[in-house]
């Protein structure tokens, strides 16, 4: 095997650690000396600890939603949010600026029609050869994973939610 290029890397399922994963890629970018940046489409409305981390660690971390889209009910600003983000992240993506671009949360706003899923799989075929993305959310569409260079499905065996316990800081969020 003698083949180096960028690669596509899909964290998907619906078990917890999606994002997690991500930011564990970014932190061992970083440290291989790799520009990182992380977009995230879906939070933004709440100080997260991994916002406060990547400023630690070195590597951009862009929050451009308003939390969680199904509490929000205005669909109208969601999907104007998400193509705000999708234009930033394209920006991103041909900079030039960064070795790895982190698309967080971009399956859920594929998933709900928020973007245009020809454009995002155009865009991640014609992106630098040499770049790496990674996309992270629920439900990834057949014909990204079908793209990608490697896919990940996260599975829930079990949930404190569901045991009634709230969200940890520093765990969750």
């Amino acid at each position: 095997m003698s083949e180096r290029r960028g690669l596509i890397i899909v964290n998907t399922g619906d078990g917890k650690g999606k994002t997690t994963a991500a930011l564990g890629l970014a932190m061992r970018a970083v440290g291989g000396g790799l520009k990182v940046i992380m977009i995230q489409f879906i939070k933004g409305l709440w100080q997260t600890g991994e916002q406060v981390s990547a400023k630690t660690l070195g590597f951009e971390l862009r929050p451009m939603g308003e939390g969680f889209t199904w509490i929000t009910q205005d669909r109208e600003r969601d999907i104007a949010k998400a193509e705000a983000a999708w234009e930033y992240g394209k920006t991103c993506l041909f900079s030039g600026n960064y070795d790895l671009v982190i698309l967080d949360e971009i399956n859920i706003a594929l998933d709900y029609d928020y973007l245009n899923l020809s454009d995002v799989l155009e865009t991640l075929e014609n992106r630098p050869k040499d770049l790496h993305v990674a996309l992270t959310g629920r439900r990834a569409k057949a014909e990204l994973l079908e793209i990608a260079d490697l896919a990940t499905e996260m599975r829930e065996i079990k949930h404190p939610f569901k045991q009634g316990i709230k969200a940890q800081k520093g765990i969750e969020f």
